[in-house]
């Protein structure tokens, strides 16, 4: 019996093209997580996580904190996630309502060449459980994440959903070069964030509106 492959990333990314709620915001994480959600779907309400590996969910947090009003959702890889098993925790205790967290479950380290997990075969959805995230499960198909994602508008708690996908280690050309300080900029702007205005010799002040 022939084993059926498993979505790829784009198939996954197109489905929460079509369905990504109203006034969303999307934080991705390193490598091909934000190289191919800017090629499908470049917007100023993306912030593109860029050498920081595995803290796409604790920017993803604050932020859900921070904008209570607007769903948020992360892309995390599954070998950055094990880097940072503390966050998935504090996402438990925090449990807000508008964060929804996209496990990419490869097997693999991706954004750095394709070195294989330690344990790939590790239930992620069950540890999401185990941390505090009751509304967490496993996806394997794009039809079932798109089901998910219009179900999610009226829940009392954070969501994990864990995506079964092939690696993709072909590495894709974003739209545009993605400049950290220029991504930051235009994500403040687009959340109506002040500027944080530096002063020689350390502290600073937030610009005036």
């Amino acid at each position: 019996m022939v084993k059926a492959a498993r979505p790829t990333r784009a198939d996954y990314y197109r489905a929460l093209a079509d369905s990504l709620p109203p006034q969303a915001l999307v934080v991705t994480s390193l490598g091909n997580a934000s190289y191919l959600w800017a090629a499908l779907h470049h917007a100023p309400e993306n912030f593109y996580l860029e050498d920081a590996m595995g803290l796409a969910l604790p920017l993803a947090l604050g932020l859900a904190i921070a904008q209570p009003k607007r769903p948020v959702i992360v892309v995390e890889g599954d070998g950055a996630l094990l880097m940072h098993m503390g966050a998935l925790v504090t996402v438990g205790a925090v449990n807000p309502a508008n964060l929804t967290v996209l496990l990419i479950q490869n097997g693999v380290h991706a954004a750095s060449g394709g070195q294989a997990l330690t344990n790939a075969g590790l239930d992620l959805a069950q540890l999401a459980r185990a941390s505090g995230i009751a509304r967490a499960d496993n996806i394997a198909t794009p039809e079932a994440l798109a089901a998910k994602l219009q179900g999610s508008t009226t829940r009392d708690s954070a969501e994990c959903l864990v995506l079964a996908t092939e690696p993709d280690l072909d590495v894709v050309r974003p739209p545009a070069v993605l400049e950290p300080v220029s991504t930051k900029l235009r994500f403040m702007t687009a959340i109506g964030a002040p500027r944080y205005i530096p002063t020689l010799f350390g502290g600073g002040r937030l610009e005036s509106t």
